[in-house]
C-alpha cells in the first residue's frame, strides 16, 4: 500500500517533533545539572565565608587560654572559655573544616602553609615548620587560610 503525500508530511512533521521534543529534554537536562553545580558552589562559597567570620574568634580564644595564667587553671569560668574550643573544634568537624598540620618538623608544603619567617641560620636541604604563627584551615580539601609559619632547613 502506497503512503499518500498527506502521510509523507505528517511522518515527516512527527519526526520533526519527536527530534525537538529530544532536544528540548537534553537542553533541560543540562540546565538542570548546572543549576544543581551553582547551588552546590554557592552553599559551599556561604559555609566558606561564615567559617573565615569565625576563624578570627577561634583565634582570639584559644590565644586566651594559651596565656591563661597558671593560678587561673582551677578557675571555673577560664575553664568554660577553654571549653568553648572544643565547641568550636566540634562545630567546624561538622561542616568538614579541620585545621592544618603545622606541628613542628612537619615538611613545609606550600600549598597549605605560608611562610612568614625564614631562620637563615639553618642548614640543610629539606625545609619544615620550626613553629605555627597561625592556625590555617581546610575546608575539604580547600584550604581557605593558609597555616602561618616559621620555617628552617634541616
Amino acid at each position: 500500500m502506497a503512503k499518500t503525500k498527506a502521510q509523507i508530511e505528517l511522518e515527516q512533521k512527527n519526526g520533526e517533533l519527536v527530534a525537538d521534543l529530544q532536544r528540548l529534554r537534553a537542553d533541560f537536562e543540562n540546565y538542570r545539572k548546572r543549576v544543581d553545580g551553582e547551588k552546590s558552589a554557592a552553599v559551599k562559597t556561604g559555609e566558606t565565608k561564615a567559617i573565615l567570620k569565625l576563624l578570627p574568634v577561634i583565634d582570639t580564644i584559644e590565644r586566651a587560654v594559651a596565656n591563661m595564667p597558671a593560678e587561673l587553671a582551677d578557675n571555673k569560668w577560664a575553664q568554660g572559655v577553654a571549653g568553648l574550643i572544643k565547641q568550636f573544634e566540634r562545630a567546624l568537624k561538622e561542616l568538614h573544616l579541620e585545621r592544618i598540620d603545622a606541628t613542628p618538623g612537619t615538611l613545609f608544603d606550600p600549598t597549605v602553609h605560608e611562610a612568614i619567617q625564614f631562620d637563615e641560620d639553618s642548614t640543610g636541604a629539606t625545609e619544615v615548620v620550626e613553629s605555627e604563627l597561625q592556625s590555617g584551615y581546610k575546608l575539604g580539601d580547600t584550604p581557605i587560610r593558609h597555616a602561618m609559619v616559621r620555617v628552617k632547613r634541616m
